[in-house]
């Protein structure tokens, strides 16, 4: 078990929270959220111990073993797989790079020597002879083949290297299983994976997350940090989204009753003070008045952007014809004679696993890059709106926010800069926000302000890469839903498995020996998928 008492954590005059104290008990789930900057990340670190709190203490079980996995999936690219591995327990990993230490060196001094022959005792009390077994035998639990352990951690794909983070974790046997952002980078098949893996884990798990798919599949329970307070909710992602409705729906109505009531009695009052024969009618209705509390309906942290496309142009019939369209990177074959049409009001999810090339196809399909054979044709009425991978793809790092977004002010439908400002405030960007270098920017700053660039060019064609990676759930949900309303042709790379569930109408999948073409939902699509690989274990 872990909990907290009256933990605060303020930075300067700001209060990221204040007097939280709850309490996460073994064989439970729970997604931490709340919007970006509410503190989820600085909350988890104090459970950690990697920061300290500004008042408040953490308690953690006797002999508890809590275990951390990093945000950065990049931390340890230059660690070999295994050695990643064998640092989830620090202390045999101490031992262990004390003992090759000692064993490298030509000659020994006495001291040396003599703890040469302690470290051996040590070592092997603390299980370091049994070491590679059980990291090897960890990871091909995992998904490892033999011939995958010996590289560095640079070599693997990111599900496979979050596996390895994973089982760094695990190494330690951890009581606790804290996650942040697990599923950043990861495709469908990996976040899937991840899944299964903690709905079997039978110890306490606390994870921050953005993906609505996975945080409803995978939590018990729901710990919401806003209005500077943590609050516990049961249920997942959708359960909690319900209940804190109705919370404030139910706090409405009482305020509403309530304000009634206090016209009433102020009008009572009001009335009857000076009456001689109401007066102690007037003076109950004075006491009933003074003990009248409406609720304290505080402003959320949660806010979320006000996005819409329109197309400036309209789009006719004929928008994308690929033709025997083929792909290669030096000798790897990403894709070959892929041909295909796309009509207008399509809305079609690229989806497979990392590197099998769907960014390439993306690229391609918007003609950003040439294919290596075939053709792409775009039709007359096409007018393409990009959303990239990389925001420095698109961005000026020298330029201020709202320098960068004027740049593409349309001169007959020409914005001032009060009026860009305005506009701008629509996507989260309020004061002198819009003054920031978008080089210091934050992720989801980013993000929004492309999608702003999106909304001001009102291109009929959209094309999304990754657009949900640095948003937080209200800004998904907004984005989910003004792609929703979206009348012409949507094209986007994504993981979300929510945002495809709830947008796509044909799923093109991406492996590495072909791509498959399917009108349809990706549930239709899976269902497919399963069936076929039922059939081929039967044969």
């Amino acid at each position: 078990m872990i909990s907290t008492s009256k933990i605060t954590m303020r930075f300067g005059r700001d209060t990221l929270f204040e007097d939280v104290s709850v309490k996460f008990t073994p064989g439970n789930r729970y997604g931490l959220i709340g919007a970006n900057g509410s503190g989820k990340s600085t909350f988890m670190k104090i459970l950690t111990g990697q920061l300290e709190s500004s008042q408040g203490e953490v308690f953690i079980g006797k002999d508890c073993v809590l275990g951390y996995l990093h945000q950065d999936h990049m931390v340890f690219d230059e660690c070999a797989i295994l050695d990643t591995v064998y640092m989830g327990n620090k202390k045999l990993w101490a031992l262990h790079c004390e003992r090759e230490e000692l064993y490298s060196k030509d000659e020994l001094t006495d001291a040396e020597n003599e703890r040469c022959g302690d470290i051996e005792e040590e070592f092997g009390a603390a299980g370091g002879y049994e070491m590679e077994v059980d990291a090897e035998k960890l990871l091909a639990g995992l998904g490892f083949s033999e011939d995958m352990l010996q590289g560095k951690m640079s070599t693997l794909q990111g599900g496979f290297k979050l596996r390895v983070l994973l089982a760094q974790v695990l190494f330690a046997s951890p009581d606790i299983l804290l996650m942040d952002e697990p599923t950043n980078h990861l495709d469908m098949e990996s976040i899937e994976w991840l899944i299964e893996f903690l709905k079997r884990y039978e110890g306490t798990a606390i994870v921050i997350s953005h993906d609505r798919f996975f945080l409803n599949n995978v939590c018990t329970h729901t710990a919401d940090l806003d209005y500077h307070e943590i609050r516990m909710f049961t249920g997942n992602y959708d359960d909690f989204t319900i209940a804190n409705l109705e919370i404030k729906e139910l706090m409405e109505k009482q305020n509403k009753k309530m304000e009634k009531r206090i016209h009433e009695l102020k009008a009572f009052i009001s009335r009857f003070s000076a009456n001689a024969s109401k007066a102690k009618q007037a003076t109950s209705r004075q006491k009933e008045l003074k003990k009248i509390e409406l609720n304290d309906m505080q402003p959320s942290s949660r806010v979320s952007p006000y996005i819409r496309f329109e197309a400036k142009a309209r789009l006719g019939e004929k928008v994308i014809k690929v033709k025997n369209v083929s792909k290669k990177y030096d000798d790897t074959t990403l894709f070959e004679d892929f041909s295909c049409e796309i009509g207008s009001k399509e809305k079609i999810a690229i989806v497979g696993k990392n590197g099998v090339g769907k960014t390439t196809l993306l690229k391609i399909l918007a003609k950003q890059l040439n294919p290596d054979n075939g053709s792409v044709i775009h039709g007359e009425t096409v007018d393409v709106s990009i959303f990239p991978q990389e925001p420095g793809e698109m961005l000026n790092m020298k330029q201020t926010a709202i320098e960068w977004l004027g740049s593409f002010n349309d001169p007959s439908e020409y914005m001032s800069e009060t009026e860009l400002r305005s506009f701008m405030g629509k996507m989260l960007f309020s004061g002198d926000d819009v003054f920031k270098k978008t080089e210091v920017l934050s992720g989801g700053e980013k993000t929004r302000l492309i999608i702003s660039q999106m909304m001001m060019k009102g291109g009929n064609v959209l094309i999304f890469d990754e657009p949900t990676n640095h948003l937080d759930l209200e800004s998904i949900e907004a984005l989910n839903f003004a792609i929703s309303l979206v009348k012409h042709t949507v094209i986007f790379v994504s993981h979300d498995h929510r945002l495809i569930s709830t947008l796509a109408t044909r799923i093109i999948e991406v492996s590495e020996d072909k791509i498959t073409d399917y009108t349809g939902t990706i549930e239709e699509f899976e269902a497919r998928k399963k069936r076929q690989k039922a059939e081929s274990k039967k044969q």
